[in-house]
């Protein structure tokens, strides 16, 4: 398959030896979905009502997931951190904050 998903972990950055590969997937828009899903999933676990855009993404980049597709190209190009803070911005809007 021409596609595969490899996933880091932002708790351990630059550390090879955290990451594992998700699946390979025939084409760039499925391996895209299956990353974007793995970090929808990883923003759910860490968001808890009232918390800012801003925190679950400094939350997201110190202790969640990075997914990427390899082999990169530009129906694959896919950046985990972009996509969580649009995420991020999305999931704190849709919740009512506390006061």
């Amino acid at each position: 398959m021409p596609y595969t998903v490899f996933v880091d972990d932002n708790a351990h950055y630059m550390d090879e030896s955290e990451r594992y590969k998700l699946g390979e997937y025939e084409t760039a828009t499925v391996a895209v979905a299956a990353a974007r899903r793995l970090v929808d999933d990883d923003l759910a676990s860490l968001y808890t009502p009232g918390m800012s855009a801003d925190d679950l993404y400094r939350h997201y980049t110190a202790f969640g997931v990075d997914p990427f597709v390899v082999p990169a190209d530009d129906d694959s190009a896919f950046s985990a951190w972009a996509y969580a803070r649009t995420r991020c911005d999305e999931i704190c809007q849709q919740t009512p904050q506390s006061d």
